[in-house]
Formats: structure tokens, C-alpha cells, sequence
């Protein structure tokens, strides 16, 4: 007996009710048994569409026309309900908020087991087995609540794993995920594969993911198949302005091309700070650490013993692991925690002593869950609500909003529902939400998360040359990003800082940064290479004609 191909898509297209146009067009391929079917492309351009459409949620959650068909092993799913699809098909969602709903780790990852009815022993024995293939079985207890992004992420997937679905389909999995972690990841995708499960993987970070050759690529444009073929011909129908792909695959073009003008970093800042007198290198101190310790439970120390300063004209990268302390150290400095002993300075004042709303007006910050800020009815309201709250006249209001949607390239989508909008979209709105409000000081967590390579190029570009800022820090597990934007690199593993200096002086010590579970890049190494002659780290287009 012939085996059925696992997935077939037909002619499938949708429009969501609240759109003028569709957000996927006339989508036909199979998914073979064993095969990892890359899916690329811009931000907004139908990828999760896709994935609702193949798990069910399109049309039972979400509403719309839709026309087409998806076949699971040979069968017509428009009359299955949710339950007997997730049996055949598992999703780990682009946002792990959206998908945790236990308080403990062992309950998450048991929760789809339980309601397949299965006997006790059997959910807790395929639980665990999920938790040890991710290396996370000493989250067994914990709370997910106080779980870092990324091991969120990793507790979504052990759930799904748990279930043993015969398709999983990945929508930005490694979104959330230091590159170790990622890596691991992607090596654990392709032994599923290897094992018979088909995967249908949504991913931005496509250098990391052709490491594990994937069988096939798709790229999409504008709701349609633009490419459906092997990897090898990515290159050549692929603009490298939005896909990020290795250097070495694209060095050659872009050395064709004229070299671009060089970005000035936070040019009114730095003005400042080259007119100020014994400062050490630096500007005005702005944050300081003074021997920060902190823990969430009684017991467990997240801190220890921080000692740094934020100065300004500083763009500052922080780099570690999943779980390192990066997001319980920034959120100290917006006054979101206090510690449990030292303390932090805003401008000089302790943070104890200033409510989180008088320390916005000096720090903004963008959480690394845009689900955490999102709540108004548009995306203007939502840009407009901050500088409100801080007292800025009406009609400058309106100007702060129109440049940062400008900014964030979502202009188009000013009065949309910000939850409407694809992740990667929402988490240009949280970020335009905080540049609207013109705090002193850019804190960001994870700003390229969900983000297509154009878009995050484009907006990092704008921010960093905004006169506005004095001063910048972002979280990141793109090591590209810190080459590329950072000053200062903060390099962060178990709750201590253990490298703190320019990009050049921490990112060069290739040991120290795979101790940290970070894994340098191909432009990273192409910048090592050229270092004795370039004098500094360069992006892509300028270092191609060095």
C-alpha cells in the first residue's frame, strides 16, 4: 500500500475579514515524510497565514474568505475539528506568551496529553522525555511565569514534542533563543526529520537554519510563491536586502554595488560628549549600578553583584544566554524591580525613590513580548497614549507619532488594530510606541525578534541616527547586531557581567563568547579576518569593499 504524502496544499488563499486584500494568494506544494521545507520572507507577507491555515485556526479562530484545500495524509481537513488536527499536526507559535497557559513547567508540557485522555504515568514518562531532548528537564518544577523568552520558547516545543504529532510546523522558533540554544534546536529539527516528522520551518534567521540543510525553500512575497526549489537557487531570485543570507553566499553582489554613505551613531549625543572634558572616553553618566544584587524567589539570586555605568552617547549591546539575567538587568534600570540590595541611579536619583512613570520620562522601554505593551484600539492610539500621559502638547504629538511610524514602516497601518497585526509588525509598534514618548534614553529587548532583515535594518538605521536619544542599550542574541550598531558590547552569563568593552575587544575572544552559548556569525568572522586592515567592525556593504 502506497503512503500518503503527510501535507498537500491546493490552490489555498485567504483574506481575513477585516482586509481589503488577501494575505496569501493561489499557495500549492507538498510536504514530504522526513523533509524540512524552509519558508522565507518579508514580515507581514502570509507566513503565519500559512501555518493558521495548515493547524486549523484558519477558519475556525480566525475569520475570513478562504478558498482552496489542506490535506493531511490524504484527507480533506475542512470538516476536522481543532482537536483531531492537533493529533496530526503540532505548532510552536512565534510568541511563547500566546502558547504557555500552565503555572508549572511539567503542567505545560503535559497539558495537550491530558486532554487526549492519556493515563497518568504515560503523560508524566513523555513530558520528561520532551524536557531532557531539550535540555531543559531542570525546569521540571519551576514556574513559567518567571521563565526567561527563550526558555519559554523551549517549553512551548517540549509541549508540542510531547504529543509526537507526525507534522510540526515552527513559526519563528528561534526567535527567543540565544544561538546555542538555536542551534541545538535546529540540530533536534533535523533528527526529527531524519526520524520521519515532516517540519515546515518559518525562519527569519536563515544562515543559522541552512547549517541543517533543509530539503527545499519557499519564498514568499506579498501572499505568494515567489521560489519553490532547492537551496542552491535561493541566491539567485532572493534580494539580500530582506533575507538575511550568509556572506560569503552574496559578498561578490554586493561588492558590485556602489558603497553606501557611513551612519553617524546618535549624532547629537556624541556632539555632546566630544565637546565634554575628562570624561574617560565617555559622556555624562546617566545609569549607574552600584553592586546590584536580585532574586524573584527567596533563595534563587538572578544578580550578582552588578557594577556599571550608562553613559551618554553609548550604544550599548547586551549579549548571554537564555537566562543570563539581560531582561531582570535592564528592568532594573527602568524601575520595574528594585534590588535586593545596592542600588540603581537614574540621573542620579535611586530608582527607589522614583515611580516607573517619572523614570519613562529619562528611559523607554520595548519589552521583549510586544503582547506585554499592546492594548489600544489603533496603532495611533497606541503611539499617541505614552507622550500623552507625559504632558506633550496635542499638536507635537501628532508629529511624534507620524515619524515613528515612518520610522517602523507602518504608516499604512495607523488605524488598524495593533493586534491584528502580524508578531513581527507588533513588535514595531511597541517599539514606535516608545520612540513617539522621545525618552532620553532607547532601552530595547530583543528589537529584531520576529523581524524580517530589511525592516530591522531600516528601523535600526533610523533609530540609531535619531537626535533625539542620547543614549541606546538593547538586548540581543544577534551577535550581527552588535557588530553592526553597538559601541559598547555587555556580555552577560549567570546573573555577572564577564566581558564589558568595544564590540572589537569582547567579540573577538571566539572562546569566551561559545562559553556564553553565543556563536559567531559569518559576518563576524569576515570582520575578525579583515580587522588589521579595516580598524573596526563594518556591516555587510561597506566591509565588501574593503
Amino acid at each position: 500500500m502506497t503512503e500518503t504524502v503527510p501535507l498537500v496544499v491546493e490552490n489555498l488563499s485567504f483574506r481575513y475579514r477585516d482586509r481589503d486584500t488577501p494575505a496569501i494568494q493561489d499557495i500549492s506544494f507538498s510536504l514530504q515524510k522526513g523533509e524540512i521545507l524552509l519558508v522565507a520572507g518579508a514580515s507581514g507577507c502570509g507566513k503565519t497565514t500559512l501555518i493558521r491555515c495548515i493547524n486549523g485556526l484558519i477558519p475556525r479562530s480566525y475569520k475570513g474568505e478562504v478558498s482552496g484545500r489542506v490535506l493531511i495524509h490524504g484527507q480533506e481537513t475542512g470538516g476536522w475539528p481543532l482537536a483531531r488536527i492537533s493529533q496530526h499536526v503540532g505548532t510552536v507559535l512565534q510568541d511563547p506568551e500566546r502558547q504557555i497557559l500552565g503555572i508549572r513547567v511539567l503542567n505545560e508540557v503535559a497539558f495537550g496529553l491530558e486532554n487526549l485522555g492519556l493515563p497518568r504515568d504515560e503523560i508524566i514518562q513523555r513530558s520528561e522525555e520532551a524536557l531532557k531532548r531539550l535540555n531543559i528537564i531542570h525546569l521540571r518544577d519551576r514556574e513559567t511565569f518567571n521563565l526567561s523568552g527563550g526558555e519559554k520558547q523551549k517549553v512551548a516545543l517540549a509541549g508540542v514534542l510531547a504529543m509526537r504529532p507526525s507534522i510540526l510546523l515552527l513559526d519563528e522558533p528561534l526567535a527567543s533563543l540565544d544561538p546555542a540554544s538555536a542551534l541545538e534546536t535546529l540540530d533536534m529539527v533535523r533528527t526529527l526529520a531524519d526520524e520521519g516528522m515532516s517540519v515546515l520551518l518559518i525562519e527569519h534567521r536563515v544562515e543559522d537554519v541552512l547549517r541543517i540543510r533543509p530539503d527545499r525553500v519557499l519564498y514568499m512575497q506579498e501572499g505568494r510563491i515567489r521560489y519553490l526549489g532547492p537551496v542552491e537557487g535561493l541566491v539567485d531570485v532572493v534580494d539580500y536586502h530582506e533575507v538575511k543570507l550568509p556572506v560569503s553566499m552574496v559578498l561578490e553582489k554586493v561588492a558590485a554595488e556602489p558603497r553606501p554613505p557611513e551612519i553617524r551613531i546618535l549624532p547629537g549625543a556624541q556632539a555632546e560628549v566630544e565637546g565634554e572634558a575628562g570624561n574617560d572616553g565617555g559622556g555624562e553618566t546617566m545609569v549607574r549600578f552600584e553592586d546590584v544584587h536580585f532574586g524573584y524567589e527567596m533563595g534563587r539570586e538572578v544578580l550578582h553583584g552588578i557594577s556599571l555605568d550608562v553613559h551618554r552617547g553609548e550604544v550599548i549591546a547586551v549579549l548571554g544566554p537564555n537566562g543570563a539575567g539581560k531582561t531582570t538587568l535592564v528592568k532594573h534600570a527602568i524601575g520595574l524591580l528594585k534590588p535586593t540590595s545596592g542600588r540603581v541611579l537614574v540621573n542620579g536619583r535611586d530608582t527607589r525613590e522614583a515611580s516607573v512613570a517619572e523614570i519613562a520620562a529619562t528611559l523607554g522601554y520595548v519589552f521583549q513580548s510586544p503582547s506585554h505593551m499592546l492594548f489600544a484600539p489603533t496603532v495611533h492610539d497606541e503611539l499617541a497614549f505614552g507622550p500623552k500621559n507625559l504632558g506633550h502638547p496635542k499638536d507635537q504629538i501628532e508629529k511624534e507619532v507620524s515619524e515613528a511610524l515612518e520610522i517602523v514602516n507602518l504608516a499604512e497601518y495607523a488605524n488598524d488594530p495593533p493586534l491584528a497585526l502580524s508578531f513581527g509588525q507588533q513588535k514595531r509598534v511597541s517599539i514606535a510606541a516608545i520612540l513617539s514618548m522621545r525618552s532620553r534614553i532607547l532601552v530595547m529587548d530583543e528589537p529584531t525578534a520576529g523581524q524580517d532583515y530589511k525592516n530591522y535594518i531600516n528601523f535600526m538605521d533610523a533609530i540609531v541616527q535619531m537626535p533625539g536619544f542620547e543614549a541606546i542599550l538593547f538586548i540581543t542574541h544577534d551577535v550581527d547586531m552588535a557588530v553592526m550598531y553597538a559601541t559598547r558590547v555587555l556580555l552577560m552569563a549567570d546573573g555577572r557581567v564577564v566581558a564589558d568593552g568595544t564590540p572589537e575587544e569582547v567579540l573577538r575572544d571566539v572562546k569566551r563568547l561559545e562559553a556564553c552559548r553565543l556563536v559567531p556569525t559569518s559576518l563576524l568572522e569576515v570582520n575578525l579576518e579583515y580587522l588589521p586592515r579595516s580598524g573596526r567592525f563594518l556591516r555587510l556593504e561597506a566591509l565588501a569593499h574593503v
